[in-house]
């Protein structure tokens, strides 16, 4: 029982430490084809002075910024990193939404015309322009229709990223788009909404794209998530993570995610998962 609670207490510390590095949020807004769009940053101090990696992360249908920076926290599990949480716009969703009521994201390249695309390149071109971003640990992932966007993203800007990772989503027309890239995917075997079978059709096509081994090695494991890592002899490997539940993610995977920002191109097992 005692070390039960000096481990608690462990947990807690190196969390608080993690949340007071954590850089505090700033709401910005830009002009895109005269709407006003708006994004949520978090800006560490040492990224106006040290390069410094970038982080998009993208709601699902239906959410909003704030959800997702509260959800996600990676602001809070990479402190070191510039985290991005723009926020959609009324969209027709492809599964739920048909009167478009509730904010999503563009489902491929030329949709709406490229409003959330545009809005991506606005919001980069600022932080470039305002901070020191490294172009070389630049990251996108997202959940659902944003994981989609996320794919959508890796399609029509894909020189941009180091890595992606979409979560709970498919990689429909943009499939045909995509170049080799390090990727991580997270499914859930009992997805009620995008179903595990329609997301295993990505994840292979991915692996294909990469040129990954075809037998898969574990990666991590955390609570219910079990990684799987796909090595590529070309430097672009792959990683699955599944769990067992439905649509909405469980909060270790958000931990695997970074780890897998931190090193996307690594073909061995990670010693450890953020805390």
């Amino acid at each position: 029982m005692r070390t039960v609670f000096l481990t608690a207490l462990l947990f807690l510390a190196v969390f608080a430490a993690h949340a007071s590095e954590a850089a505090a949020p700033t709401e910005r807004s830009w002009k895109i084809d005269g709407v006003e769009r708006k994004a949520m940053l978090y800006i560490p101090a040492k990224a106006s002075t040290e390069t410094s990696p970038l982080l998009f992360a993208f709601h699902g249908h239906g959410g909003t910024m704030r959800y997702a920076a509260r959800k996600f926290g990676y602001q809070t599990l990479w402190p070191e990193a510039i985290v991005v949480y723009m926020q959609g716009l009324p969209t027709v969703g492809a599964l739920t939404d048909p009167l478009g009521l509730k904010p999503g994201w563009q489902s491929a390249e030329g949709v709406g015309g490229d409003r959330d695309l545009k809005f991506f390149d606005a919001v980069l071109a600022t932080l470039k322009r305002e901070v020191k971003v490294d172009n070389k640990r630049i990251f996108a992932t997202g959940h659902s229709n944003g994981g989609g966007f996320t794919y959508m993203l890796w399609a029509a800007r894909g020189d941009v990223f180091a890595a992606v990772a979409p979560a709970a989503a498919m990689a429909g027309r943009s499939q045909l788009k995509l170049k080799p890239k390090p990727a991580l995917h997270v499914a859930g075997e009992n997805d009620q909404l995008v179903k595990y079978a329609w997301q295993e059709r990505s994840m292979a096509a991915v692996r294909k794209l990469n040129g990954c081994d075809a037998a898969g090695k574990p990666w991590v494991t955390s609570g219910t998530s079990v990684g799987t890592l796909y090595p590529s002899k070309t430097g672009t490997p792959f990683i699955s993570v599944i769990y067992p539940g439905p649509h909405i993610l469980p909060d270790e995977v958000f931990g695997l995610i970074v780890k897998f920002f931190k090193e996307p191109t690594a073909v061995t097992t990670p010693a450890s998962v953020p805390k």
